[in-house]
């Protein structure tokens, strides 16, 4: 046996054992060296400022934790320990009021009593509670493993960011493609990984003060429940429901049904609607123009949004990392392939 066929049985041996060991930690890793990639602006600002690539690191890692994972973690444990110790009243009032507002509905909303009555024939207190408490099983398991991948990507994070220069150079010698094209994937990968991360938190917080204003009409505390709604948001499908239900049966509970239904219709028409669908792509589209000096670095908006939709439909939560990082990874591939067919047409034409 030839000595490199040896060294590359070897070499795919120990890389299927080395799958094994860190099958469980992949998407951790994986989603930390994207974080790690979208955030190498802000690290090399700390660098700047502190003279440590350890500090540096240690600062990116930190604020990453309080911007992004520790207001989210809060507010699901929050909301675990709220709808655990919710009193049996409330759930009275709450089927008392909705079959009330089923029985006799505004003139607005007549055409909907057939199908109103049949949804909540079968409703009573202990199917109201036994569904609330069934959600607050989810959530709360929902809530526990989330804490858990998010400690693993803020530890794995911060070795991305403190090992980013090595990690790059060992990629470059290992890789079999030209110092220009292992540049050109790393650029455009870090500049949509970029246009991505910042506009999730703008998004986040755009709608986290559309739902803080409209809830301090009602008499609540609109900064609070405003920062929560807008992490709640980072939720795929569910995120904005869990903050505007409650709210909604709350004041069903207490006879404010216009208050209910204002809520309801507000989030659901202005802010998932007009803001999520139909804004998003727009701040993403201004994000890359003021983010991308160079055109060809920038990726069409409307790309990145369906990317980040897919990317959570398809593995939910983190998709919206990973979908934009697959799309430009394979979008670049393409523009590698195009560079090199053009180059080997030119060298074609000139050797005939």
């Amino acid at each position: 046996m030839k000595p490199q066929y040896f060294v590359a049985i070897l070499f795919a041996t120990s890389l299927y054992w080395m799958y094994l060991l860190y099958a469980p930690f992949l998407l951790g890793i994986t989603i930390s060296i994207l974080l790690a990639i979208s955030t190498a602006n802000i690290q090399t600002l700390f660098e700047k400022l502190f003279g440590s690539k350890l500090l540096a690191a240690l600062g990116s890692s930190f604020l990453l934790a309080i911007l992004f994972f520790v207001p989210l973690g809060y507010f699901l444990a929050t909301l675990t320990i709220k709808l655990n110790s919710l009193e049996p009243e409330v759930f009275e009032n709450i089927v008392t009021v909705v079959k009330s507002f089923i029985a006799n509905p505004p003139e607005y909303l007549l055409f909907l009593k057939p199908y109103a009555v049949d949804a909540i024939k079968d409703m009573s207190v202990n199917s109201v509670a036994n569904y609330v408490f069934s959600m607050t099983g989810k959530i709360g398991s929902f809530s526990a493993g989330y804490l858990k991948n998010a400690f693993l990507v803020i530890i794995f994070y911060f070795f991305a960011q403190y090992n980013s220069s090595f990690v790059v150079e060992l990629l470059k010698r290992i890789v079999q493609m030209s110092a220009d094209e292992t540049t050109t994937i790393v650029r455009e990968l870090s500049s949509v990984m970029s246009v991505v991360f910042y506009s999730i938190l703008v998004n986040a917080m755009f709608q986290g003060v559309l739902f803080g204003i409209a809830i301090s009409f009602m008499g609540y505390n609109g900064l609070l429940f405003g920062v929560m709604y807008g992490f709640a948001s980072l939720i795929p499908v569910i995120g904005g429901i869990l903050m505007w239900l409650p709210f909604m049966l709350y004041e069903f509970s207490i006879g404010n049904s216009t208050n209910a239904i204002f809520i309801a219709l507000y989030s659901i028409i202005v802010i998932s609607i007009i803001a999520d669908t139909f804004i998003k792509p727009l701040v993403i589209k201004e994000i890359n123009v003021r983010l991308l000096k160079e055109d060809d670095a920038r990726m069409n908006e409307l790309i990145i949004f369906f990317a980040i939709i897919a990317g959570l439909a398809t593995f939910g939560f983190w998709g919206m990392i990973l979908g934009p990082a697959i799309t430009a990874f394979f979008l670049t591939i393409l523009k590698l392939f195009e560079a090199r067919t053009k180059e080997f047409e030119v060298k074609v034409n000139q050797d005939s």
